[in-house]
């Protein structure tokens, strides 16, 4: 046997009678060892007290945040920062640490692009943290953008203030603003993971954040309770291919963050939105055959997509719930 040092770690390799496989054998070992030397960095991600939070470049001024509460994007500049979604309450300091890594200057403007926790959890102490926006906000803190469905649904009937609640609600079918050098458009979506989704261009960029709409990692949750549909989350998957620009042979150009996983070009979303075509259809087929839930369940619309997406329970009864506006039981 033979010992090499390399990086400081000790290897051996038993030298073969043949001096081609001798040389092989030292590339291969010297590649793993390169591996781990380049990976040892990045095995421990910065944590805050409600779990790791690891900073991900994208492209152009944006980053993304991964969390155990899903993505935020961020857009860092010349003006300050602007966070798409917030991640939980637990997660919030860990978010405003790898933040500051980015920049020194405030956050001034969160988007919210839906209603859940682990969108708005953070907004209150991200916000405070803040600074003045478009507007002033009543104490202080960052412009917090929505759209109006979503702060109807988070509000509380009794008055008085309510840390984290958007303060900037939009209603039309747009908003857009001008932050770090480059145009932000908010587009509303109706109907589709819940009621109140937003999805943001930032268009120098070329990143799409898309919320909860696009989920590469997992079938669409869709909310039927809070106004959510499998129309409404088709339209907004073709929304975004309307959007975005794909690079030659579909590889780069647009850029997608989604609410889960990972960072995505327009052909993921092609795929993605070919699946919930093809599921949708099956279970619409199986509906106008006369089959209940508990018939559709078992005939296994999803079947072959379930090795990729999980677990489809959740998916195929809010899809039958939505074509048929009857709750799934």
């Amino acid at each position: 046997m033979r010992e090499l040092k390399y990086s400081g770690a000790i290897m051996s390799i038993r030298v073969a009678s043949s001096p081609m496989l001798a040389r092989r054998a030292l590339v291969s070992t010297m590649f793993l060892a390169m591996v781990a030397a380049i990976a040892a960095p990045h095995a421990q991600a910065p944590a805050g007290p409600g779990g790791p939070v690891r900073l991900l470049p994208v492209q152009g001024n944006i980053s993304m945040l991964v969390g155990a509460g899903g993505n935020v994007a961020v857009q860092a500049g010349r003006d300050g920062a602007l966070l798409v979604d917030t991640m939980s309450e637990a997660l919030a300091p860990a978010v405003a640490a790898q933040v500051k890594a980015l920049t020194a200057l405030p956050i001034r403007f969160i988007i919210n692009t839906a209603l859940d926790a682990d969108h708005v959890g953070g907004n209150a102490a991200l916000g405070a943290m803040g600074a003045t926006g478009s507007r002033p906000v009543p104490g202080g803190g960052a412009t917090i953008i929505a759209h109006e469905n979503v702060v109807r649904r988070l509000a509380r009937p009794t008055p008085g203030p309510q840390p984290g609640l958007p303060n900037d609600e939009y209603f039309t079918p747009e908003k857009d603003l001008f932050f770090n050098g480059e145009a932000v458009f908010v587009f509303h979506v109706p109907a589709a993971h819940t009621d109140g989704d937003s999805i943001v261009l930032f268009r120098r960029s070329d990143v799409i954040a898309a919320g909860d709409i696009f989920t590469p990692d997992r079938y669409p949750a869709i909310d039927v309770a809070r106004g959510g549909t499998v129309q409404g989350v088709l339209a907004g998957l073709n929304r975004i291919l309307a959007l975005a620009v794909p690079e030659r042979l579909q590889d780069g150009g647009t850029r997608i963050v989604p609410g889960h996983g990972r960072i995505c070009n327009e052909a993921d979303v092609v795929e993605y939105r070919d699946m919930v075509t093809i599921v949708r259809d099956r279970i619409a087929d199986l509906i106008g055959k006369g089959s209940s839930l508990d018939q559709i369940r078992t005939a296994r619309p999803t079947l072959d997509y379930d090795g990729t997406y999980g677990d489809p329970r959740a998916f195929i009864d809010a899809v039958y719930a939505s074509l048929t506006k009857r709750s799934a039981s």
